[in-house]
């Protein structure tokens, strides 16, 4: 081995894991920061609560959008360069937020914001290019970065907001600095990777695999608000499927696919369909928990009835909680417990917790320990499924096999959490009613963990047929390049 191969794998692939963890730190805490000051920001613009749900339902749709066509770009013309494209998108989208003139403009602001989603599968490819050999590592770090930056956004913002600064305009000028100064760090720091994709882009899978997702998640999330037994939903979510097989047709026949489907369907489907069933119940539970911690005894018959700060902090040591595990998940992975082991051992963990939220809710104390347990689980599985994914990719499609990843997760997250909210809706107690509304019954909440819990299982179950790639040494972190890649 070189001398400057050893570098490159050594201290250059600290150094540029090290910026990287700055960057989902940021990105974390960009992602936690709006939850608390959404009602200021209602006040602010005179938004109803039903206008108040595009906030998030911008930036999800527009990930759809935007996260796929990103990660490929990478793939073909630089991960690092991508990622300066997504973080000056995220600092523009972040300015115009804050300073938003109306709510629309603030919608844009958010859109512009969605590809935030894109630095993880970047991030990836980044640390999968300089050393192979402890991407693992390196991928539980930055997955622990980002749920540790979620923690303390939604601490910080509504802290600050409540006790520091009584302006929300100011508040949101937080993130769009913060984010300007990682723009610097990985324009200026942040190493570009070797390996290219040959081809070209694939602009008719783009369009039909964006519109195919817009149709199916802007009917899902929005049907709560159309109705579930509108036109204008079942509208949307059949377009939309309708539109992705045609985009699997197209796919199959192009020479340069947007998304190489022979790939996904081999060694990556199980750990794609893991990817699904873990995120639908990690992203779908969290209104529903929240709700309960909130929710008063003397009015709904359960609930914790704590105030929304100590709900915050309740919630803020789940995400801490999945930093602990996604921190480990590495070095349980290369234990005795081997990939497949510590997978099914998280999995496990958070389908136990469930259960006990059911069985034995107890007090704030107990259901907190209960959350801290499934984050614990959540942590090792979302730590170590991508560094399943990125090393079973070909070295020139990791950028798209974690775009995927990533956008399977949110999107399965989404699905569940509209089911959830049906749910809730339809299960209610008769009797109560709170400022108008029907209350969910206690049963409601049972079926979204019970859910929650068989999703984990399934999870677990899985991770027992998983296919464990050769670990990766030294002479991998520059693959050779082929007939379908390409040298820098």
């Amino acid at each position: 081995m070189s001398s400057s191969r050893h570098i490159r794998g050594g201290d250059a692939a600290t150094a540029a894991v090290g910026f990287l963890v700055v960057m989902e730190f940021a990105s974390g805490l960009l992602q936690g920061w709006f939850s608390p000051l959404l009602p200021a920001i209602g006040e602010r613009f005179d938004a109803s609560s039903a206008a108040l749900n595009w906030v998030s339902a911008m930036y999800l749709l527009g990930t759809a959008a935007c996260v796929p066509l990103i990660a490929k770009l990478g793939d073909l013309f630089g991960h690092k360069r991508l990622l300066v494209v997504a973080t000056t998108s995220v600092a523009l989208g972040s300015f115009v937020v804050a300073l938003a003139p109306s709510f629309a403009w603030l919608l844009v602001g958010r859109a512009l914001q969605a590809p935030l989603a894109a630095f993880l599968p970047l991030e990836f490819a980044i640390v999968r290019d300089r050393n192979a050999a402890t991407a693992g590592r390196s991928i539980g770090r930055l997955v622990g970065s980002l749920t540790l930056g979620a923690a303390v956004g939604g601490l910080l913002s509504g802290f600050l907001l409540d006790s520091v600064i009584d302006d929300v305009k100011v508040v949101l000028l937080v993130p769009a600095v913060l984010m300007t100064i990682c723009l610097a760090v990985v324009y200026f720091l942040v190493p570009e990777t070797t390996v290219r994709k040959a081809g070209t882009v694939d602009w008719a899978g783009a369009v039909l695999l964006t519109v195919g997702l817009l149709g199916v998640l802007g009917g899902v999330s929005n049907a709560s608000t159309w109705g579930w037994t509108s036109a204008l939903t079942w509208s949307a979510i059949g377009v939309g499927t309708a539109v992705l097989v045609l985009w699997v047709f197209v796919e199959r026949r192009v020479r340069h696919p947007l998304v190489d489907l022979e790939v996904v369907g081999g060694g990556m489907r199980i750990p794609m369909l893991m990817a699904l069933l873990f995120g639908a119940q990690l992203f779908g539970v969290q209104t529903p928990s929240a709700l309960f911690l909130r929710a008063t005894p003397a009015t709904n018959g359960y609930g914790m009835g704590v105030t929304a700060s100590i709900t915050g902090l309740i919630l803020a040591l789940f995400a801490l909680a999945m930093f602990v595990g996604a921190s480990a998940s590495d070095r349980l992975a290369r234990s005795a417990l081997t990939v497949p082991g510590s997978l099914a051992l998280g999995a496990v963990l958070a389908a136990v917790a469930y259960v006990l939220m059911i069985f034995v809710p107890g007090t704030p104390v107990t259901f907190a320990l209960w959350l801290v347990v499934a984050g614990l689980g959540g942590g090792v599985v979302v730590g170590v499924l991508p560094t399943v994914i990125v090393q079973q990719a070909p070295p020139d499609s990791v950028g798209i096999a974690s775009g995927l990843y990533n956008t399977s997760r949110t999107a399965a997250g989404a699905v569940a959490g509209a089911v959830f909210a049906l749910l809730m809706s339809s299960m209610v107690t008769p009797s109560l009613t709170a400022a108008g509304k029907q209350i969910p019954s206690l049963g409601a909440y049972h079926v979204v963990w019970g859910v929650c819990a068989a999703l984990c299982v399934a999870t677990a179950l899985l991770a027992r047929k998983l296919r464990t790639p050769a670990p990766a040494t030294e002479n991998d972190t520059a693959p050779v390049a082929g007939d379908e890649q390409v040298r820098a």
